[in-house]
């Protein structure tokens, strides 16, 4: 709107400016030059429009948010054979200055389930995630995440296990192939 008030106040002095004498034209020029430079600095000045349904705006003072401090954020469990299961847990302090509160945790597939702290975690205090990846139907390079969502910034942070599944059948090349003529 304010972009069209603008371009319509430009194309109003550009036909002032042809119907004037070259006297007022430098004028002209310079009272619509002054308008411009205030709209322009009035809408850049201007606090973005509140929410209807916000009662309240305030920024994120992050010495507010708790913050996760794992010892590692991901997991390499090598090379496994398909069926097996792996369990690894990641231990967390929380560095913040209020508690840290764990509100969901979702695995990036059905093959991966994750456990947590589920109390809120004070300040210095430590807490755990853990991550159970079972292996079957899942030959191949594995990386599953398990995303955590909390009162942190960034509110979502991401733990990874990572490895290789060696198949059942790595001896038996025949069902690669298909079946073989005798």
């Amino acid at each position: 709107m304010k972009k069209l008030s603008m371009s319509a106040l430009l194309l109003a002095g550009i036909i002032a400016l042809n119907s004037c004498s070259n006297n007022d034209q430098s004028e002209k020029i310079s009272e619509l030059e002054q308008k411009i430079a205030q709209m322009e600095a009035s809408s850049s000045n201007a606090a973005a429009p509140q929410p209807s349904n916000v009662q309240t705006v305030n920024s994120i003072d992050d010495s507010a948010m708790a913050k996760f401090n794992f010892s590692s954020e991901e997991f390499e469990f090598g090379t496994i054979a398909e069926g097996k299961i792996v369990e690894h847990v990641f231990n967390f302090v929380n560095d913040g200055e209020v508690p840290l509160v764990i509100s969901n945790v979702t695995a990036s597939c059905g093959c991966t389930t994750p456990e947590y702290t589920k109390t809120p975690v004070k300040p210095g205090d430590s807490g755990f995630v853990k991550v159970v990846f079972n292996s079957a139907g899942k030959p191949g390079t594995q990386a599953p995440t398990v995303s955590i969502q909390a009162n942190t910034n960034p509110n979502v942070n991401r733990l990874r296990l990572k490895g290789n599944v060696t198949p059942k059948n790595s001896s038996n090349n025949q069902g690669a192939l298909g079946p073989v003529k005798q």
